[in-house]
């Protein structure tokens, strides 16, 4: 019974080690699409004319979850709903946000180009999004920077401490 007790305990430490270092390498995953995404926003704004709900739905086909779900419900609340685009833009952060392996910093950021989408001129908006990609640049590389420093280490110190553990108790 000891034995299965303690290979419980080594599992489950090496899960966690596991999932806080998937957490870790999806950060700079979905920094990355949603950069693309904003690129290819701003190509339809500016170049295509298309409305904003039309392609912030295009976008969410083309994205994996939950970036893609980000883009639907943003799409899906401008067309349903009398929300600005601010507004809309900011319900849909706020809903999909704990699904994500996003920080704080790139919520501000996000949070931060919501409020001048939808607001402005195409020119405006160019400029807007071009600032939101730079700064999500700069957090993309912050991410991948630990993502190698510390994911090897996030899966020893969990498979450690569950041997830690497991001793302490025989």
């Amino acid at each position: 019974m000891k034995w299965l007790g303690a290979l419980l305990i080594l599992f489950a430490s090496v899960w966690l080690g596991a999932e806080q270092s998937k957490k870790l390498s999806d950060r700079p995953k979905q920094i990355r699409f949603i950069r693309s995404a904003l690129q290819t926003l701003e190509a339809e704004i500016v170049y295509g004319l298309t409305p904003l709900h039309e392609s912030a739905r295009k976008l969410s086909e083309r994205l994996p979850p939950p970036v893609s779900e980000l883009f639907a419900l943003f799409s899906e609340l401008l067309t349903s709903t009398e929300l600005d685009a601010s507004e809309a833009w900011k319900q849909s952060l706020a809903k999909i946000w704990p699904r994500t392996a996003l920080m704080e910093s790139e919520r501000a950021i996000l949070l931060e180009f919501g409020e001048t989408v939808g607001k402005h001129d195409r020119l405006t908006e160019q400029k807007q999004i071009l600032v939101t990609l730079k700064h999500l640049e700069r957090q993309e590389e912050e991410a991948c920077e630990k993502q190698k420093k510390y994911g090897k280490m996030m899966r020893s110190l969990s498979l450690m401490g569950g041997l830690l553990i497991v001793l302490l108790l025989f």
